[in-house]
């Protein structure tokens, strides 16, 4: 019985572990429906950066594309490499953040796939 429990107990460790395994921005493009409404977490560079009282958006690069972060807690700077954890929403729409937050027009023209990360937190990383 006991190894059965040892075979059972690595199963589920091994499955943790690829649940929780980095992706990359081109998984999530690849494939939205399957990251959808799912915490994943990601890492790059951030090419682009727009903040409006402590709410805004940011531009994660990495090697295989970029997809646009919104956050709630502040943005990192243009240049910064960061790692950030949040849920993919597919078909976004910027309205629902509410009217208190008027997005530039090269954001809203920038965000025409729909596709975000709502960021739940981001560190700096190396």
């Amino acid at each position: 019985m006991s190894k059965q429990l040892a075979i059972g107990t690595s199963l589920v460790i091994a499955l943790a572990v690829t649940g929780c395994a980095q992706k990359t921005v081109n998984d999530v493009m690849a494939d939205p429906s399957r990251y959808a409404e799912r915490s994943i977490t990601l890492k790059g560079e951030v090419v682009e950066s727009y903040s409006i009282a402590g709410n805004g958006f940011y531009r994660l690069e990495d090697t295989t594309g970029r997809l646009w972060i919104f956050s709630r807690r502040g943005v990192p700077r243009k240049g910064a490499y960061v790692q950030v954890k949040g849920k993919i929403k597919d078909g976004f729409d910027i309205t629902s953040i509410g009217d208190f937050l008027k997005l530039p027009e090269p954001i809203r023209e920038r965000i025409e796939s729909g596709l975000l990360l709502v960021e739940s937190s981001h560190k700096a990383s190396t």
